[in-house]
């Protein structure tokens, strides 16, 4: 049930997947990519969050992350920057760097995508021409979703997620897709976009899977067996009029143990969960549908519009009449 609870929320926050840059880099080499808060509004101007990947297609590498060690890389791993960290990729981890300039990636904005970058020094860095063979490769790419009115799975993320090559036939295939996108094959970066969308979706579960005993997070209640089951309940039929008593008896807990253990490990009451996941469905009803603001009301739980309306703006900030002309238009 929580692997069916995550699909669910990833549905609902639209994970999109994007390839922008093909790297060809020379023997020893490092680049430093910013914060992604320097260059997330140049590279998905309506995106509410975005997240950055790579992909080591040949050779062999590290990524730097500051405050955490070094990672080795090798041919086909793939790195998710979930919180869009300031990173190095490098030969070295010593290496002096080469920074990517946001006032490039603001000028290339607009230019067929992927992007060939071609590093033939560290002084010397050409783009737009045919990739080159070379002895390093990497595919640089990107994941957006929305981060309101309610994404509980963001916060539940670490700050960099490392997969080998080795075992998951997704990574294997998003490796293959890099090196057919650098040979420019038709349709390969759709089917990269695509793909890393899934490749996304197997790191969580396989995070999710091998979370250490003790973690606490959004994910860490769905690992659980007794939250696990009230939250798939919740994402299932958000209007249901649910009371801590139907969540805890379906999660096989008195009261008072089920609403401890959902605070410790979600960090918030059921009910405050159930009336955010609410907003989260009712959003995607306005933005999605024509239905009327009552209709949704009634489709989440609410018997009245005044009462959804007071609901919604005090969990989103505006009302849903305002909300939904503000998304329809860029959604």
């Amino acid at each position: 049930m929580g692997i069916d609870t995550l699909s669910d929320v990833l549905r609902s926050v639209r994970l999109r997947g994007a390839v922008f840059y093909q790297l060809s880099l020379p023997t020893n080499w490092a680049v430093e990519a910013p914060p992604l808060r320097d260059l997330a509004g140049l590279l998905f101007p309506d995106a509410e969050h975005v997240m950055e990947y790579h992909v080591l297609t040949r050779g062999s590498g590290w990524v730097t992350v500051a405050g955490l060690a070094p990672v080795r890389l090798q041919p086909g791993d793939t790195i998710i920057l979930p919180h869009g960290d300031g990173h190095v990729l490098s030969s070295d981890p010593a290496q002096q760097p080469t920074r990517i300039d946001p006032a490039w990636v603001a000028a290339t904005r607009d230019a067929p995508k992927p992007i060939p970058i071609v590093f033939h020094s560290q002084y010397e860095i050409t783009w737009g021409e045919p990739a080159q063979a070379a002895e390093n490769g990497v595919t640089c790419g990107f994941l957006s979703c929305d981060r309101h009115p309610f994404n509980p799975l963001l916060g539940a993320l670490p700050r960099l997620l490392h997969l080998p090559a080795s075992g998951a036939s997704a990574r294997t295939d998003l490796a293959a897709l890099a090196a057919r996108v650098e040979q420019n094959q038709p349709g390969a970066a759709a089917l990269l976009e695509r793909a890393s969308e899934t490749m996304f979706i197997d790191a969580l579960r396989r995070y999710l899977e091998h979370l250490p005993a003790g973690s606490t997070g959004w994910l860490a209640g769905l690992r659980d067996p007794q939250l696990g089951r009230a939250l798939g309940l919740i994402h299932r039929a958000p209007a249901r009029p649910w009371t801590i008593d139907d969540l805890a008896r379906a999660a096989g807990l008195s009261r008072s143990v089920f609403c401890a253990r959902f605070l410790r490990l979600l960090g918030q009451p059921p009910m405050q969960y159930l009336a955010r996941w609410r907003m989260e469905a009712a959003a995607g009803l306005l933005r999605d549908s024509r239905a009327p603001v009552a209709s949704v009301a009634l489709e989440v739980g609410y018997e009245s519009e005044a009462a959804f309306a007071r609901a919604f703006k005090r969990e989103v900030g505006t009302s849903p009449a305002r909300w939904r002309r503000e998304h329809v238009t860029t959604g």
